[in-house]
């Protein structure tokens, strides 16, 4: 990783720079709320022009602030990335192993839901950066979790990390061309999904081998 990468991984997602005007700031911002609302109507291929044009900025200032395309989906990413955090630490704090799990495979799916262009923003970037992987922070505490309702015999034992983040991702690709009713009705999945991975449901063990 380069010393810039680092120092853009530091930094506060959502925010500029350090020693950027306030102005500077301000323009950042912009484009970023813009952003996210063009890409969740386009998907990652999203024109840029557009998204310069909603921000009132000309195209040259968005190129100041992203040099490219995938560096703007990025920033996206990480400024969603922090909106759901919080969320790991309630999870871990839930009375029971079960709970904990249960609510944060929910928390997560309403994320991807919630947000239209986040999967075409995380498919983009784990094509264009193979490397870059900032799941990490959402994995790892799912990881404990598991290891948690597994450990308590709640979760059947033959499913991992890259299972959930499977059936996460599958959740919330539910909203994705299916209508403005789709979004209110995933629950409905949400609970075929958790009944499936409890133990007690367990009839067959899984085909095939755990996913790397």
């Amino acid at each position: 990783m380069s010393s810039s990468d680092g120092a853009a991984r530091a930094r506060r997602p959502g925010s500029a720079p350090p020693g950027r005007r306030k102005d500077a700031q301000r323009n950042y911002d912009r484009l970023l709320l813009e952003a996210r609302r063009v890409v969740a109507e386009q998907g990652s291929a999203a024109s840029l022009e557009e998204i310069a044009r909603r921000s009132e900025l000309g195209i040259a200032t968005l190129y100041r602030h992203f040099p490219n395309r995938t560096e703007l989906l990025r920033a996206l990413y990480e400024q969603a990335l922090a909106e759901v955090e919080a969320a790991a630490s309630d999870a871990l704090a839930a009375p029971n192993a079960w709970q904990g799990l249960a609510g944060y495979v929910e928390r997560l799916a309403a994320w991807l839901i919630d947000d239209p262009g986040l999967l075409p923003i995380i498919e983009h970037l784990g094509a264009a950066e193979p490397e870059y992987r900032p799941g990490g922070t959402l994995e790892r505490p799912l990881a404990e979790l598991i290891a948690r309702a597994q450990a308590a015999g709640e979760l059947r034992p033959d499913v991992g990390v890259a299972d959930l983040t499977r059936l996460i991702a599958m959740l919330g690709g539910l909203s994705r061309g299916r209508g403005p009713g789709a979004a209110r009705s995933w629950r409905r999945e949400l609970g075929v999904v958790l009944d499936g991975l409890r133990a007690e449901n367990v009839r067959n063990p899984l085909p095939g081998e755990p996913a790397g």
